[in-house]
């Protein structure tokens, strides 16, 4: 067995030869692996993108709870979700393939644990692309409101959304070495980003909210009587946010070092995400002129509005566009990070047309089909938004209960494994066993409010779509699974004999 290791910032881990250690695994390296440790941290930061997720729903925090329940809930949800890092970090340096998720759960349980999570995971992926680009050609819409008087329409909207899709196509096609050069600056530009609209609202404003205002100020605009639930309800900002870390683990085929450089990316970006969007929320409760002139914005946009009466015009438009960039790095990021998951499920037959989604192009290594796909989807995700207002919502939901759950079952069943799980290089040594359980729990408990009515009364404009998601998504994977059961399977380790002997078995 392995020797277990715990690496601190102290402590390296010998390189492993990644492209011998893939090919133990099963599969023969055809992506160009071009990606540094920076570039692997980077882009599952850019997915994260406070700037994106904490902007996005603000104005849903305002009513579910307010600035209570977002600053408080922001630090108790980064620490729950730091746990699940860790423990799918250590998971992840144990299996750095593409596949990533679907591909422990197929090796740690079975076949079909494998499935079931590919398809939470993929369909997660997918609805966040779809939820982050269409809120960017939101804030894009209240950007050329502010600046030239434009009324966004859910036309209009649409078709900014496309056009954003059709960008990140474009960047994502070019090859790896791109999407890593953007993904460095994007860590940079989110950090500077923060920087710089904390610090406007910190130094320009004339007046500001109080301390105890923004720690202990509890809003309820959601028609439930019990504050308890309310802010359990409350706590999806933060949620939402911490999402989509996973993405260092996709894109291990493609960086250097992967066994330990995925894991630390997936830490890294989670607690570096933890202590800036802290301070990005903070800086905006203090700088609330009017809260009920903030919830009521004409912009559609309560934090355009925020940076609107507390920086006048000018500033507000271009804060705004710095966050409109950021949130266009953090979907191009998400881009990569789904096709190659769609790349990884098409090459071991999970997908409809498989043999289509796995090609991969000899000049640039990259999954072109796959590419295409993975913003082709979202884009049909996102239509129904130019009939019914609910809709943004519900591919929200899509995205948060289909990911959220795809990140415990690994974990589960590395728990379940025991002593039979072999470690990677990164490993949480003795705290494996107490940090996994810790996020086991904490994603059952939030898959749980994530499927809870968010509004009362309940009605059709008003009802949270999660949990219809979530049967859908089980629904339509399960069909699937009699069709291509048949055809789909991961391959057989051909590492050192004991290895395949145990994975035979069923043991690892």
């Amino acid at each position: 067995m392995s020797r277990t290791i715990w690496v601190g910032p102290e402590q390296q881990a010998p390189p492993v030869d990644e492209e011998k250690r893939l090919r133990e695994l099963g599969y023969q390296p055809v992506l160009a692996r071009r990606m540094g440790g920076f570039g692997n941290f980077a882009i599952s930061f850019s997915v994260i993108s406070v700037l994106s997720g904490c902007m996005t729903l603000y104005g849903f925090g305002l009513g579910t709870g307010g600035p209570a329940v977002m600053m408080w809930g922001w630090v108790g949800v980064g620490l729950f979700v730091l746990c699940v890092g860790m423990a799918l970090a250590e998971v992840t340096s144990a299996y750095p393939t593409s596949g990533a998720l679907y591909y422990m759960a197929d090796r740690l349980g079975g076949r079909r644990w494998g499935w079931y999570t590919g398809w939470l995971n993929l369909l997660g992926l997918l609805g966040a692309i779809a939820g982050i680009d269409y809120g960017a050609a939101l804030f894009t819409g209240a950007f050329l409101n502010l600046q030239w008087g434009f009324q966004p329409t859910p036309g209009s909207t649409m078709a900014i959304f496309v056009c954003i899709l059709l960008l990140h196509a474009a960047l994502n096609l070019f090859g790896v070495r791109l999407v890593s050069v953007l993904n460095s600056v994007s860590v940079w530009w989110h950090l500077a980003g923060v920087a710089l609209i904390v610090g406007a609202l910190v130094l320009v404003p004339d007046r500001h909210q109080s301390a105890e205002f923004v720690f202990t100020e509890f809003v309820n605009d959601t028609g439930w009587a019990n504050p308890f639930y309310v802010a359990a309800i409350g706590l999806l900002l933060a949620q939402y946010t911490f999402s989509g870390y996973d993405a260092s683990a996709h894109l291990s085929e493609e960086t250097s070092n992967a066994s330990v450089t995925a894991a630390k990316g997936i830490v890294r970006a989670i607690w570096v995400s933890w202590v800036a969007g802290f301070a990005l929320l903070a800086g905006l409760t203090f700088a609330i002129q009017d809260y009920a002139g903030t919830q009521n914005s004409a912009t559609g946009v309560p934090p355009a509005q925020i940076l609107l009466d507390a920086l006048g015009t000018g500033g507000a438009s271009a804060l705004l566009l710095v966050v409109i960039v950021a949130q266009l790095f953090c979907g191009n990021a998400e881009v990569a990070a789904a096709s190659r998951m769609v790349f990884a499920f098409s090459r071991d037959n999970a997908l409809p047309g498989s043999a289509l989604w796995r090609r991969v192009s000899s000049r640039t290594q990259t999954p072109v089909n796959a590419v295409w796909l993975s913003v082709a989807v979202p884009c049909v995700l996102a239509l129904p938004s130019l009939y019914s207002a609910t809709a943004y919502g519900a591919v929200t939901a899509i995205n948060v209960i289909g990911i959220t759950p795809a990140y415990a079952i690994p974990i589960y069943l590395r728990l379940r494994a025991g002593k039979r799980f072999r470690p990677g290089p990164w490993s949480l040594g003795r705290w494996s066993r107490p940090v996994g359980w810790i996020a086991v729990v904490w994603v059952a408990v939030v898959t749980v409010l994530f499927c809870l009515p968010q509004r009362h009364p309940v009605t059709v404009d008003s009802m949270n779509y999660a949990a219809i998601a979530l049967v859908v998504v089980l629904v339509l994977a399960s069909v699937w699974w009699y069709a291509a059961r048949g055809s789909y399977s991961t391959p057989a380790p051909y590492g050192n004999a004991r290895e395949r002997a145990e994975i035979s078995e069923g043991i690892v």
